[in-house]
């Protein structure tokens, strides 16, 4: 359960930025709500997450890796069930998102360079960062540096977005539900 309302003030800021997601995302998003409570935020957060969505050295795949191996670390619960989501529509296979957060028991599913990522991802996640020069030298072999740098600030930014709202108490929305094939029954 939310620790702070999800009903903010209905601002001019808000509620342009409710429609706005409702467009983007076909709902509007429980953090969104948590930053309507002050609009500086709110708009300061928004424009930060339109230039982050514009980065584009990475992989998509390897960077929705990265960004759910620190939700799962952290263990926001609200960013894996939207991280689901939004790496779903990258055809990222159901079994290989269901095993990022136990990818060491599940190595098979992953290639050698989606291994160094999600290592890296939780070595920089942790509360004191444990990221080794290896871990960095052979990143930046494998991805070059402009596609490293990226990496490094995506799973910096999923470290605030998942501490926000782990902290604030969000939980799924229901994003994951919207993956799977209904059945026939």
């Amino acid at each position: 359960m939310a620790r702070i309302s999800l009903t903010p003030p209905r601002t001019i800021v808000y509620r342009i930025a409710e429609w706005y997601s409702k467009r983007m995302y076909g709902d509007v998003l429980d953090p969104g709500k948590v930053y309507g409570h002050n609009t500086r935020v709110l708009l300061a957060y928004a424009a930060f997450e339109r230039k982050v969505a514009k980065w584009n050295a990475l992989d998509p795949q390897l960077k929705e890796l990265a960004v759910m191996a620190a939700a799962a670390r952290i263990g926001c619960s609200w960013c894996m069930d939207f991280g689901y989501w939004e790496a779903h529509k990258l055809g990222i296979p159901q079994e290989k998102l269901r095993a990022v957060p136990v990818w060491r028991e599940q190595r098979e599913l992953f290639a050698p360079l989606e291994l160094s990522v999600l290592e890296y991802a939780e070595a920089m996640t942790e509360t004191e960062p444990a990221v080794t020069d290896e871990m960095a030298a052979r990143l930046i072999k494998l991805l070059g540096e402009p596609a490293f740098v990226e990496l490094t600030a995506m799973v910096a930014v999923e470290n605030l977005r998942s501490r926000v709202n782990s902290a604030v108490g969000l939980v799924g929305q229901g994003f994951k539900d919207r993956c799977t094939v209904p059945s026939k029954a």
